[in-house]
């Protein structure tokens, strides 16, 4: 008897879960073709590599699809010092990376979308140069692969609004 009223619960729960209108963002036709077939610009420079390398992947970028769009990127960066030792030396950081992105249609050179994201990650300073440039471009990595994955959920989600 237990075991009857358990599969009713699921039954109700599934008919409850379909009727609320929930539909994977992908679950879109044409959302996820389009975001592999952005185009991305970055400027030069190892933030600007590392966004463009984490865009690429997090849009699944096919370079045998014309783009329909091209992604033009301005990033700035700043680094904060936040622990503080007797001697005035910082041994932590905040590294903030904020992203500026315009989305340009390729067919009407118009621009479709305009966004900016920010991301704020904190690392250790060691005393030792090499493990402080170590932690550092760690930080940069993280934060670039962050804000790739924003950006990636922000045009999604537009694109998904669109169909």
């Amino acid at each position: 008897m237990a075991r009857i009223a358990s599969i009713g619960a699921l039954a109700l729960a599934a008919l409850a879960l379909a009727g609320c209108g929930f539909t994977p963002l992908y679950g879109r036709p044409g959302v996820g073709t389009t975001l592999s077939s952005v185009q991305v610009s970055a400027p030069t420079g190892r933030a600007g590599q590392l966004m463009r390398e984490h865009l690429d992947d997090a849009l699944s970028r096919d370079a045998g699809l014309k783009p329909q769009y091209r992604m033009d990127l301005q990033i700035s960066e700043q680094r904060y010092p936040r622990g503080i030792r007797v001697d005035n030396v910082a041994t932590r950081y905040e590294y903030v990376l904020t992203a500026a992105y315009t989305l340009v249609s390729t067919a009407t050179n118009m621009t479709a979308k305009v966004g900016r994201v920010r991301v704020e990650v904190t690392y250790d300073s060691a005393d030792q140069p090499y493990a402080s440039v170590a932690a550092q471009q760690d930080a940069q990595d993280r934060a670039a692969g962050e804000a790739a994955r924003k950006i990636e959920l922000e045009l999604a989600t537009w694109l998904a609004g669109k169909s």
